[in-house]
């Protein structure tokens, strides 16, 4: 065989090799299955239902709608905060619905979605606490690890204490016992939050937005034809209206959280 023939023949060889390799949305098609991180504590976003003890949540809708429209069986990997992106990187999960915010740092390790949702970063305090964000630059500070709002308080505050938390559960704890003088998260997880709380007339929002905040699906680095189909059914839901009514769900008027949708879901 001449040195050229031999070329030719690895080149068509690495060819055929890469033409072979199925892209991430062949494999989940394939194995009938689609892993999508949630979260299990972050109401509304995602819950564990008093009843059913089934997970429920805003991310729990768009899963489903994802799922069904690829044809696959929906499987949720519980998550938090911190372990959302290793999970996927570790191909643990094939996808993020857990109220990820897309950060340029984000984005250099996840390919995100357009944003199925737009909010932002509010403090809760004691109903006795000051009005205002800044009366905290240098307060004791509790947010959750592993998210933006975390980062977004050092940033603003850098003389704040901020304590962090596995979840905005364990937070509300620490603001009732005194350890820190506020807690920092998304605008309607905070909402949720309150609305459940037995001893909610304790606490207030302040209405000052620390960050805005747009959510999106997280995907594996270099899963294109992943990325578009989730941006595509996504896309949809808008178009069809089911975005608005999986938002009316869980932040309308009937909701615990009542909130104005302020956004529509659009092609990146």
């Amino acid at each position: 065989m001449s040195y050229k023939f031999r070329l030719l023949a690895v080149a068509l060889l690495l060819v055929v090799s890469g033409a072979a390799r199925a892209d991430q949305l062949d494999d989940i098609r394939r194995s009938g299955v689609l892993r999508a991180a949630v979260f299990d504590s972050n109401p509304p976003f995602g819950f564990v239902e008093e009843k059913s003890h089934d997970v429920a949540g805003y991310d729990i809708d768009f899963a489903k709608i994802i799922a069904d429209k690829l044809g696959v069986t929906l499987e949720l990997v519980a998550t938090n905060p911190a372990n959302r992106i290793p999970l996927l990187q570790s191909s643990k999960v094939d996808l993020i619905i857990a109220d990820i915010t897309i950060t340029p740092e984000r984005a250099k390790v996840v390919d995100f979605s357009t944003p199925y949702f737009v909010t932002g970063q509010q403090f809760l305090v004691p109903a006795g606490g000051a009005d205002k964000l800044d009366a905290y630059a240098a307060a004791r500070i509790g947010a959750v690890k592993g998210t933006t709002g975390e980062q977004a308080l050092k940033t603003r505050f850098p003389q704040a204490h901020v304590l962090s938390y596995d979840d905005v559960p364990l937070a509300l704890v620490s603001l009732r016992n005194g350890n820190v003088q506020a807690i920092t998260q998304d605008a309607e997880i905070l909402a949720g939050l309150l609305a459940a709380a037995p001893d909610k007339a304790k606490y207030k929002l302040l209405p000052d937005l620390l960050s805005k905040e747009e959510i999106g699906v997280g995907v594996k680095k270099g899963e294109a034809a992943l990325l578009a189909e989730v941006n595509r059914i996504l896309v949809e839901t808008e178009r069809d209206g089911r975005a608005a009514q999986i938002f009316d769900r869980w932040f309308g008027k009937a909701s615990q959280a009542p909130e104005a949708r302020n956004f529509k879901i659009s092609a990146p």
